[in-house]
């Protein structure tokens, strides 16, 4: 598993909130959402993206921009027009004064605004939570990051717009992966720029030795790994594997191990009903007992406790 798929293999999105959203200025919509993770694609016109802490973003057809949450933003045709719709938690939209919308912007099939045919149109889709293996590459973005099309021309909007539009059985499922692979194809442009700021583990998977050690332990965590053994898989020796692997990733390979593998028990926890025993075993612990311990200390809760929170409050 690579640093990428390490992002969306275990939060796939299920059932995202996926829209062709559409107006003719003046228009301005408040996300208050708290989402972890939004995608806007600008098929026709242009729009002003503007974080609450940050400069407004101008987008223009064919750009696309990804907002980390759960910091709110404002989205619409100029920076300075004020939102006429707030975007609450579980898509739920409401007026700026609290009323609720009650459909009344609804256009059709997954779409939205003020005409079908406005002169500005975005495809957005949200991730509705977050996994905890997806952490790590989520807290390496800033809160807004943007691909412009002549740096990234994006190759599935044609998809997206024909798809987004459909009343099918399994419709919602395509769009899902739709929406993964458009993330991951996005964050890969994205990081492949030299002014990207990549998280240090995430460079270090183009080093020789600390990239292989960074995929064995990622591929096979329930192996007894050990500095000793990962140093002779990678061909180096125990005490220049910990200062290659703590110089490019940032922390020691038996922390990151731990880190990695305590975030595969967390999703295992929120996507399976297997026992903290056969978890455990699957993630490289002994025993469920020395998992909940671990868990524990590093979370903040128990893996029992952890399994039974609702999805939104482990963004």
């Amino acid at each position: 598993m690579d640093a990428l798929a390490g992002l969306l293999e275990g939060p796939r999105a299920r059932g995202a909130f996926m829209i062709r959203a559409c107006f003719d200025p003046p228009w301005a919509v408040r996300v208050e959402d708290r989402a972890p993770l939004t995608v806007m694609l600008m098929v026709r016109g242009d729009a002003w993206v503007t974080p609450d802490a940050g400069e407004p973003v101008r987008l223009r057809a064919g750009d696309l921009a990804i907002a980390r949450g759960p910091d709110p933003y404002t989205c619409g045709d100029d920076p300075g027009t004020r939102p006429q719709v707030v975007v609450l938690p579980g898509a739920e939209c409401s007026y700026p004064d609290g009323r609720s919308l009650n459909g009344t912007m609804d256009l059709g099939v997954r779409t939205w605004g003020t005409r079908s045919d406005g002169s500005a149109v975005l495809l957005i889709g949200t991730y509705l939570w977050q996994g905890e293996v997806g952490g790590r590459l989520l807290d390496a973005l800033p809160p807004l990051l943007t691909l412009t099309s002549d740096r990234w021309p994006c190759p599935l909007t044609p998809m997206l717009m024909e798809e987004i539009v459909r009343d099918e059985p399994g419709q919602e499922v395509v769009l899902d992966r739709l929406l993964d692979l458009l993330v991951i194809a996005a964050l890969r442009a994205w990081f492949a720029r030299p002014e990207a700021a990549a998280p240090a583990w995430y460079r270090a998977m183009a080093d020789p030795v600390v990239g292989r050690v960074l995929r064995l332990v990622q591929d096979d965590p329930a192996h007894p790994w050990t500095v000793a053994s990962l140093a002779a898989k990678a061909g180096v020796s125990r005490a220049a594997l910990a200062r290659r692997f703590t110089g490019l990733v940032g922390e020691p390979v038996m922390t990151y191990l731990t880190g990695w593998r305590l975030a595969l028990a967390a999703d295992a926890l929120r996507d399976t009903g297997d026992t903290l025993e056969a978890i455990a075993r699957r993630v490289g612990y002994g025993s469920a007992f020395a998992l909940s311990s671990a868990f524990k200390r590093v979370y903040g809760v128990s893996p029992q406790e952890h399994r039974g929170r609702p999805e939104r409050s482990r963004a």
